[in-house]
């Protein structure tokens, strides 16, 4: 047997935690200090929350909805029936009822095999779907996708003119168009066209939706070959598709307040912080920030995690995005597609340190590892240490812990009876694995949700 030691120094942790927002009228987040939630996933398209703060993400080729916590791996907690995926449809937004404390749905847009629709279901029986709209058009472009409840309570969706430039300016169409309806798919008595879900027209395809503190509406919108744009929205408003692209002279139509060549951006996603929307850009790989009452767009993040799709402020306070690089238009990286998410800028939150021994017995087909995290910082009472092994080792069994391993990606948590940690006390577990290849050591433990520093 060969014999090998891996001894990583001692090194600060920041567990997560779920910060309440700070009060400042323009918050800023590090975008230095990414904490990459999950990897491996496969297009993540819609991202919302639930009450606990967890991560709902869809899949939008396998029609999974992944349930996502820091420091933990992927859950797989629904495969939505009757999802239909090519070009680009699929499994598209979600979002969580405003009132799922007394309904639990989750609502989800989604291609299937003759229309795009809109259901919602409960995660305790996702077989079980209740048709919201349906009878959208789709096509193997332009399906739009976003949906998101107001602060009214209402459901909107940007729907996309399915390739059918036509449907963007037809009243009677709800292709090209931001539809407002209530949660169970009724038309709102207040919407600005009688008996209608249309909310507002003229829109090529729409895939970002946020309001700000004022309860505007802004949107997202790819042109096709010269402006996208940011829009705000009104009710009624007509934003000139396919007439007019970008800014226009024509009375009838609305002028984006911010418009971009479509090279820098391909605009999807939107969230808004403060007075900031935040536009995750596609074709421009980068993060958009637009200071939504004037002032000259910036950039960040620029070509650091390629096609961004989706970006949503999560409940713990941080920014998350996601990335759409397995969507047939990018380059993947090996970890790709990722869930990223950003902390507030000048944020701190609880501490602790460990120092992690990794004890390695190998032979030619497998191994046995016994790891000690030594906690020199406060108690805890529960702890996860997360790591992604470098080739292609699996774990078989493990003893006074439990583990899951998804792909390269490995997270071990206490057994029920040594989740509490003192001060300077340790806890050691074990596992057995079998490899091929190369067995180098992991380099980047993280305990609860944060990177270890090694040296």
């Amino acid at each position: 047997m060969i014999r090998r030691f891996a001894v990583l120094a001692a090194a600060t942790l920041v567990l997560a935690s779920m910060e309440a927002p700070a009060a400042a009228a323009t918050p800023s987040f590090d975008f230095t200090r990414p904490d990459v939630v999950a990897t491996g996933t496969e297009v993540p398209w819609g991202l919302t929350f639930l009450p606990d703060g967890s991560a709902l993400v869809a899949e939008r080729m396998s029609a999974r909805i992944l349930r996502l916590r820091p420091g933990a791996s992927p859950e797989t907690v629904a495969t939505v029936p009757g999802v239909a995926p090519s070009g680009e449809g699929g499994l598209l937004g979600l979002a969580v009822s405003p009132t799922y404390a007394q309904d639990s749905y989750v609502y989800a847009y989604f291609t299937a095999a003759t229309d795009n629709r809109i259901v919602r279901f409960r995660l305790s029986a996702p077989q079980t779907v209740e048709p919201v709209l349906t009878s959208l058009a789709k096509a193997s472009i332009h399906n739009g996708g976003r949906i998101e409840f107001g602060p009214d309570g209402m459901l909107y969706a940007g729907v996309g003119d399915a390739g059918n430039t036509a449907n963007a300016q037809n009243q009677q169409s709800l292709n090209g168009k931001i539809l407002r309806m209530r949660p169970d798919g009724g038309v709102p008595p207040d919407n600005p066209f009688a008996g209608s879900l249309v909310y507002s027209l003229g829109h090529r395809n729409v895939q970002g939706l946020a309001w700000d503190a004022q309860g505007r509406l802004f949107a997202t919108e790819f042109g096709q070959n010269t402006w996208d744009e940011v829009n705000q929205i009104v009710a009624g408003g007509n934003y000139g598709w396919p007439i007019v692209e970008g800014n226009g002279t024509d009375p009838r139509f609305r002028n984006p307040i911010v418009q971009w060549s479509t090279a820098e951006a391909s605009p999807s996603g939107a969230a808004i912080v403060g007075d900031t929307l935040y536009a995750a850009a596609l074709r421009g790989t980068r993060l958009w920030q637009v200071p939504i009452d004037g002032g000259t767009p910036t950039a960040q993040l620029t070509g650091s995690y390629g096609r961004l799709r989706t970006v949503e402020q999560g409940p713990d306070g941080w920014l998350w995005i996601t990335t759409s690089n397995r969507d047939g238009r990018g380059t993947p990286a090996a970890n790709d597609d990722r869930v990223i998410r950003f902390p507030r800028t000048g944020t701190t939150t609880p501490g602790a340190a460990c120092a992690v021994r990794y004890e390695l017995n190998q032979w030619s087909t497998g191994f046995t590892a016994a790891v000690t995290v030594t906690n020199t910082g406060p108690a805890v009472s529960s702890w996860a240490l997360t790591w992604t092994f470098a080739g292609n080792q699996r774990i078989g069994n493990a003893w006074n812990a439990t583990y899951s391993q998804s792909g390269q990606a490995v997270t071990v948590r206490n057994a029920s009876w040594n989740g509490s940690v003192a001060a300077n006390g340790t806890v050691t577990f074990g596992f057995q694995a079998g490899y091929s290849g190369t067995n180098a050591a992991p380099t980047d433990f993280r305990l609860n949700g944060v990177n270890c520093s090694t040296s």
